[in-house]
Formats: C-alpha cells, sequence, structure tokens
C-alpha cells in the first residue's frame, strides 16, 4: 500500500518537528560566520547565537562581544556584554532570542567542554530557565548541551546542523573581520596583551598554554533573567 501525498507530506512535517527539538540548527549565513570566525586567529573565540523569533533553536547570526581570547579560554567583558543586550533589546529582540546560546570555539580536534566551559556554563546561565552551550572544534567536531532549570532541572545533548534550504544573505568577510578586530583581543603570556591587528609570536602559544580567568560577574546574570 503507497502512502498518498498528503499523508507523506504530514509524517514528513512530524518527523521534521520532532529532529528541530532535538538538534541546534544554523542558517547557512550564520554557519559561514562561525566558522570564519573559528579559523581567523590561533585561539578559541566566543559569541551569543541570534535566534529567530519563532524558533529560538534556529541560530541566524552569531554575535561577538569584547574578549581576551586564549588557546584554551576565552574572557568576555562584563560591560561589553551588557551592552550588546541593550542593543539587542532596543533592536526589538527578546533575550531568549540574544541571551540563551552561547558559542565557542575549540582549537584543535576535540570539542569537549574544559572544566572552565562547564563552570562558566553552569554560573553565567544557571539562573535563567533555558540555555545550551555549543562548541565547535578546529577540525569541525562539535558538542552542543542543553540545560533546563525549570522545575527539578536536566541536561540533554543536542544534534547540530545546517539548514540549507532556508534563503540567507552573502558571506561578508570583510564586515566579520572588522567585527573580530574590535572585540577579540589574544592573550600572549610573553608580551602585553593585544589586539588580533598587532603583530605576535605564534610560536609562544606552543612553549606554554596560558588559562585566562574567566570573569563574567553576576551582571551578565541579572541582564539574561
Amino acid at each position: 500500500m503507497i502512502a498518498s501525498p498528503s499523508k507523506t507530506k504530514q509524517m514528513k512535517t512530524t518527523m521534521n518537528q520532532r529532529t528541530n527539538h532535538r538538534s541546534l540548527r544554523f542558517t547557512p549565513y550564520a554557519m559561514a560566520k562561525l566558522l570564519y570566525l573559528r579559523d581567523i586567529g590561533p585561539t578559541e573565540v566566543g559569541g551569543f547565537g541570534i535566534s529567530s523569533a519563532s524558533d529560538l533553536l534556529l541560530v541566524e547570526d552569531i554575535q561577538l562581544v569584547e574578549q581576551v581570547c586564549s588557546v584554551v579560554s576565552v574572557e568576555f567583558y562584563d560591560d561589553s556584554v551588557a551592552d550588546f543586550f541593550d542593543k539587542q533589546v532596543d533592536a526589538g529582540r527578546q533575550p531568549e532570542q540574544f541571551a540563551r546560546i552561547w558559542i565557542h570555539t575549540h582549537p584543535g580536534a576535540s570539542p569537549s567542554p574544559s572544566g572552565t566551559d562547564e563552570e562558566t556554563f553552569d554560573r553565567c546561565f544557571g539562573g535563567v530557565d533555558w540555555a545550551v552551550m555549543h562548541i565547535i572544534a578546529e577540525e569541525g567536531n562539535t558538542y552542543t548541551q542543553a540545560r533546563f532549570n525549570v522545575g527539578p532541572g536536566t541536561e540533554r545533548r543536542l544534534r547540530s546542523c545546517v539548514e540549507f534550504d532556508r534563503e540567507f544573505p552573502a558571506a561578508d568577510h570583510e564586515a566579520w573581520f572588522i567585527e573580530y578586530c574590535d572585540n577579540v583581543t589574544v592573550y600572549d603570556p610573553f608580551s602585553s596583551r593585544h589586539t588580533f591587528a598587532d603583530t605576535y609570536d605564534e610560536s609562544d602559544w606552543w612553549e606554554q598554554n596560558p588559562s585566562a580567568t574567566d570573569r563574567w560577574s553576576d551582571n551578565l546574570l541579572g541582564a539574561i533573567s
């Protein structure tokens, strides 16, 4: 027996809806930008996912804030995070669209969260109803974890994918490069802190991997709750 076209379409829609609830999805534009930001420098880099108003697990853009980065850590500036939140609210977005999905990169092959990653996720996002941590490594491996803080609370791993069937704007490497240079300071233990645009001796990274202290303040939690 062959299913009717309408029934087949309904079954496909139901299966897609179930998959969407278990997946963090990116538009092609958002993924292209994330890969560009991952590969432009030698360190980790982090930002917030901007979600669709009608589908909060669909990331449409990645936004950086001012941060200090090493090969093992990302340290956001609290004032920059607060300014970012204010701009998003002024643009008409709700907190669940811009302050629930924390995205960062890992140099190397492993996307597994470090102890600092787990502590930061717990401390900065533990007071909101739900949050997602997404990590993408240099070789393309990913780790995605959702945390639900309502009721008894629970955590679960999510899949991640790109939805190529959606319309998307062209890549803008120039704008992405400017955003990176305006927000990212590379931490080099053998010299003073400097921006990506300054020169540095890449060999220093192999001699010592510094661990910058994560200084997100409680103000971040207040801003997104």
